[in-house]
């Protein structure tokens, strides 16, 4: 399925930028208490790998980890990409010294935002790309979001259009075949939105950047994924 365009009028828009980030604020004061449930580290399916985006905490991916782990799936977390602020290199070698260390392999990584970016990147590291199987990437800017160089962070500002290493990712085609695009009709972060090339896009009938996390619309989409994945 590939992407449509966003006829909401722009009152409308605004309404639902102020909903997502009324759920942002909601779900960064829970992940300051959250632990990783003992009973991710449990299952028989292919391990799947949670990667939260930018001034994220791994929380706001719980739902789906949740989910997943209820399908069979062993769920982990690198703990040491905490909010996820470092670039998008650094932040792939610490996943990649993450999986080796664990001697991970056939891996579904599962990311929203910036960390679907650090997948992507993931998949083109040598010693760690024959580890990762697939990559489904919720409202992620595979090719940066026209708002980024607006930000007064420079780690937003990286996720720019312009960006080399997002240039460099865009451009880069071999991997997008594995990869599946979720991604809602209107993403007020993703002006230019979430559809890659080669990629299983996948346009869901709902609206925002963080919110659609919590969508069961969402949430299904990536399930059925990773079971395609792991066929």
């Amino acid at each position: 399925m590939g992407g449509k365009r966003s006829l909401l009028t722009w009152p409308r828009r605004g309404w639902y930028w102020w909903l997502d980030y009324w759920y942002v604020s909601a779900q960064q004061l829970r992940g300051l208490f959250a632990r990783v449930p003992r009973r991710f580290a449990e299952g028989a399916e292919r391990p799947v790998l949670l990667l939260a985006g930018v001034y994220e905490p791994w929380y706001f991916l719980t739902g789906i980890g949740r989910r997943l782990n209820e399908a069979g799936h062993p769920v982990h977390v690198v703990k040491k990409l905490g909010y996820n602020r470092t670039s998008i290199t650094s932040a792939a070698e610490s996943v990649a010294a993450y999986v080796a260390e664990l001697d991970l392999r056939n891996v579904v990584v599962v990311a929203h935002s910036k960390g679907g970016l650090v997948g992507k990147q993931l998949m083109t590291v040598p010693e760690a790309a024959e580890r990762i199987d697939a990559l489904i990437a919720i409202a992620t800017p595979f090719s940066g979001s026209s708002l980024a160089p607006y930000v007064p962070s420079r780690t937003i500002r990286a996720l720019g259009p312009a960006d080399a290493l997002i240039v460099a990712l865009a451009a880069n085609l071999d991997v997008n075949s594995r990869i599946t695009s979720i991604y809602g009709e209107f993403d007020p972060h993703i002006p230019g939105g979430s559809e890659l090339a080669g990629a299983t896009n996948i346009c869901v009938p709902v609206v925002g950047h963080f919110r659609v996390l919590a969508d069961k619309r969402v949430i299904e989409a990536a399930l059925d994924a990773a079971a395609g994945a792991s066929d």
